[in-house]
């Protein structure tokens, strides 16, 4: 059970409105490395690690993502509010605008709905988790792009707060892993040795 906390994770204050910075930042609200793929890859995920511990991880993470997603929805929202058509279209809003109006609806940067075919799910503990550390980084890279683009403080500080959480959640996974070779192979120095003791981790977990 999910509790929810009536307030944002991160406080988003932003007072000058730019269609074309939302256009570029609603890809982190349902484009392929945004946040409302990483919530749902990591609370699918969660179900076949092989214990309690990683499970309980995955869960925070992807919990914690669906905050991020909160804060992003309110950025995109904040940034076109209360805006009049002429300066939508000046600032190339004009498209989403005819298909949403001003709601926040998960797409990329470049128009494209979100698809589950975003989300990684394996069922393979390993595999899972490299491609947790994989679209972790790619979220960071993401939000630096995105901090390249933006000149608005109030904007800035937020990306900066989202991309050091991804900075962090691809330390959690690092860690994950390494639990899961150090727990269920027993040759953590040895790569290959860990490679073809892979079974051990599949009978630990059926």
């Amino acid at each position: 059970m999910f509790v929810y906390e009536k307030k944002l994770q991160y406080p988003v204050r932003i007072t000058r409105p730019n269609p074309r910075m939302a256009a570029a930042i609603i890809s982190q609200y349902g484009g392929p490395d945004g946040e409302l793929a990483a919530s749902l890859r990591y609370l699918s995920q969660r179900f076949s690690m092989p214990d309690a511990k990683l499970k309980a991880l995955l869960t925070d993470i992807g919990v914690e993502e669906l905050g991020h997603l909160e804060i992003v929805g309110a950025m995109v929202y904040q940034l076109t509010k209360g805006m009049c058509e002429s300066d939508l279209k000046k600032g190339g809003f004009a498209a989403y605008f005819t298909d949403h109006t001003l709601g926040v609806y998960p797409q990329s940067a470049a128009g494209q709905p979100f698809t589950a075919a975003y989300i990684g799910v394996k069922g393979d503990p390993i595999t899972d988790l490299h491609e947790n550390l994989a679209a972790e980084q790619k979220a960071r890279t993401t939000y630096e792009n995105l901090l390249h683009l933006a000149d608005d403080p109030d904007v800035k500080d937020v990306l900066r707060y989202l991309r050091q959480r991804e900075i962090v959640h691809f330390q959690r996974f690092g860690e994950a892993e390494q639990s899961i070779w150090n727990e269920y192979s027993g040759v953590a120095d040895n790569p290959l040795e860990i490679k073809e003791n892979l079974t051990t981790i599949h009978s630990a977990i059926n």
